[in-house]
């Protein structure tokens, strides 16, 4: 549900990039769409369909084509890498993975939002990335305390 929800804002998004004129942005959310419903189809917690990878994969090289396609400096820099960065975020099994690799994703669209003056799109991102952060964060600590607590250092009283 999380990922359709995902591919929902990022169709939302796509139509708020093309009324701002961000080609770039709005050719990354379609490519984001579309990598949202597949995952939400056909990545499980314990497997992925054989060919995910390299749709992926193959998505990945469109969205570079339609980065250069739109190109306009910054702004499309930003998109693609930011468009990069979810997609591998989407291929990994480890949670905390994924979370570091979106928290690098959102912080290239959270650039790409100030340079295209999208004011919606930066309040999304810092708040997608304080949320990723708070994760990162309770996701260590969990961590942590299933690791057990820590040995002494030798002469500690």
């Amino acid at each position: 549900m999380i990922l359709l929800t995902s591919a929902a804002c990022s169709a939302c998004f796509a139509l708020h990039f093309l009324r701002l004129g961000a080609q770039t942005g709005t050719a990354m959310c379609l490519v984001s769409v579309m990598q949202s419903v597949v995952a939400a189809r056909w990545i499980g917690t314990d497997s992925r369909a054989p060919w995910v990878a390299p749709l992926f994969l193959a998505s990945s090289f469109v969205a570079l084509c339609l980065t250069l396609a739109t190109w306009n400096g910054w702004p499309s820099a930003c998109a693609g890498l930011g468009s990069l960065l979810a997609t591998t975020a989407r291929l990994q099994a480890n949670s905390q993975t994924m979370r570091r690799v979106f928290l690098g994703a959102s912080s290239c669209w959270a650039l790409h939002n100030t340079l295209v003056g999208s004011v919606f799109g930066l309040t999304c991102d810092l708040l997608t990335i304080t949320a990723l952060v708070i994760a990162l964060v309770r996701g260590a600590a969990r961590r942590a305390t299933i690791a057990g607590p820590s040995a002494p250092l030798p002469g500690a009283a």
